[in-house]
């Protein structure tokens, strides 16, 4: 049987959408798996979100719901930095799993996390640490890409995002940037490896 991987993300200019797909491509490379993209609900109204200029949501990447975490062998959350921390959206949505963390219906999945921050010094690293304890609280296994991707993670020459905890994107205060080229393969490799620790974690 397939191991099931979600990959659950919130995006409001589409960096975090971005690098989501570009995970989905390194899970999909590795055989014997099933990958699937969505969405956590909106909490803004669009008059809001009009005035934010938001992208407009992914049709190809549903909505989830809560409940439906229970059904994944292993989930990737992506999110934007909020003044160092997960946005509100997805803390909301992590709000609404009190059900599952009753049940402990996420007990002993692997978990990871990536994200979008508007500046350098935005919070890539703390936004990672401070959603360790939404995973922590349901006794999810986090799983930090650490530096398995080898050479390029101690390259120097151009201003990128990512870290040992997940693959990261630079955004700019007004979302002008866009993933460059190196922060897209982290994500790649971010894909592949956590779907071969989850494969693991499914096979024990």
């Amino acid at each position: 049987m397939a191991t099931k991987i979600y990959i659950v993300y919130y995006s409001i200019w589409g960096h975090v959408a971005t690098l989501a797909e570009e995970i989905k491509k390194g899970a999909d490379s590795v055989p014997g798996v099933e990958v699937s993209v969505w969405r956590v609900p909106e909490t803004l109204p669009e008059d809001v979100l009009g005035k934010m200029h938001a992208a407009p949501g992914r049709e190809d990447h549903p909505v989830i719901t809560a409940r439906q975490l229970a059904e994944a062998d292993g989930i990737l959350f992506g999110f934007p930095t909020r003044f160092g921390m997960m946005a509100a959206q997805m803390k909301a949505f992590f709000d609404s799993t009190g059900g599952l963390w009753q049940e402990q219906s996420l007990a002993g999945k692997p978990a990871g996390v990536f994200f979008a921050t508007g500046t350098q010094g935005g919070g890539q690293e703390t936004t990672a640490l401070t959603a360790v304890t939404q995973l922590a609280h349901h006794g999810m296994l986090f799983v930090p890409v650490g530096y398995t991707h080898g050479a390029a993670m101690f390259a120097m020459d151009e201003v990128k995002g990512s870290s040992p905890y997940g693959a990261g994107t630079f955004a700019s205060a007004d979302g002008s940037r866009m993933p460059s080229d190196a922060e897209l393969a982290l994500a790649a490799h971010q894909g592949k490896y956590f779907v071969g620790i989850a494969k693991k974690l499914k096979a024990v």
